[in-house]
């Protein structure tokens, strides 16, 4: 027998383990031995896709000395997952968050990376690349209350946040605040606006992806377990139809309060709260209002949709 052949069919009978379980590395040198390809083919398949990435970091990354963490690089895993016959993020998700720097690096258990959450993470963390912090790595949310109008011409105005937010590494002095712009909308027409004990810094702006990426920036440097409280506002003049509104978490939240209220001219025929893939309708009340309060919070999304007359 073939001594490649025998090697091969033996990773390719152990790679729906090692993709559930991990890590990252022997997930990936497991695929690459069940393809039979060398990583001298592995860099030219991604080459012919318009991805640079040599075969000394494709060996690093199947070793485990290095493993890909900027935009680019996580760019050639998509691409990897494609070439060795993957389903789409098998690799990626194993990956995890992006690992923090520095002597107090560390994250909560559980937590999540923006792939996770939104589909154009990419951007999102492009985004962040170009600001250059990490800021959004040091924060989680003790809690966070949210009401979002949405107003006679069914469009989601004006909302208003509330958060405490408690640092889970030294040195914080800033909170980055995503927003993501409704199906139609104008992101140019979309703003976040300080209300109390926070400024606005940096904006970063991607029409295409419709994604507003601010930063929040405190008047004093949190340490580890050190809380602060922070209210804004986010206004949309495009007037686009909204029907969902939904909040992702990346790290373990303590609570979770989201209320949605209505004009009396656009009354939704259906309401539902959601967690993740779960389900449940909710019940308008007699002030235009629903909501949904999830405690403690899981990392994932968390939200309410409604359903229009006629949509």
């Amino acid at each position: 027998m073939n001594v490649h052949t025998g090697a091969a069919r033996a990773a390719a009978s152990n790679l729906p383990a090692v993709l559930r379980s991990g890590p990252f590395e022997e997930a990936l040198h497991a695929a690459i031995a069940a393809r039979g390809l060398s990583l001298e083919r592995l860099r030219s398949h991604l080459a012919a896709r318009g991805i640079r990435v040599g075969t000394a970091t494709l060996s690093c990354w199947q070793n485990g000395h290095r493993r890909p963490e900027r935009p680019d690089s996580l760019r050639a895993v998509s691409a990897l997952e494609e070439i060795l016959g993957l389903p789409p993020d098998a690799l990626l998700v194993l990956l995890g968050p992006r690992r923090p720097r520095g002597p107090s690096a560390g994250l909560p258990q559980g937590s999540r990376a923006y792939r996770q959450l939104m589909p154009d993470w990419p951007v999102v963390e492009e985004m962040l690349a170009s600001l250059d912090t990490t800021a959004d790595d040091k924060l989680h949310i003790a809690a966070q209350h949210e009401l979002v109008w949405i107003d006679g011409g069914r469009s989601c105005a004006r909302r208003e946040t509330f958060q405490v937010l408690r640092a889970h590494q030294d040195g914080v002095d800033r909170y980055i605040a995503i927003t993501t712009a409704d199906p139609g909308a104008d992101i140019a027409r979309v703003d976040l606006r300080a209300l109390e004990n926070c400024r606005v810094g940096r904006v970063r702006r991607d029409r295409d992806a419709g994604l507003l990426v601010s930063e929040l920036l405190f008047d004093l440097v949190l340490g580890i377990g050190q809380t602060h409280l922070i209210r804004y506002e986010v206004l949309d003049t495009s007037g686009a139809e909204c029907d969902d509104y939904h909040r992702g978490f990346r790290f373990p939240a303590g609570q979770y309060a989201l209320q949605v209220r209505f004009d009396p001219a656009a009354l939704p025929v259906a309401c539902f709260a959601y967690e993740g893939r779960q389900a449940r309708e909710l019940t308008l009340t007699g002030y235009r209002s629903v909501h949904v309060n999830v405690a403690p919070v899981p990392p994932g999304n968390v939200g309410i949709r409604w359903e229009w007359d006629g949509g």
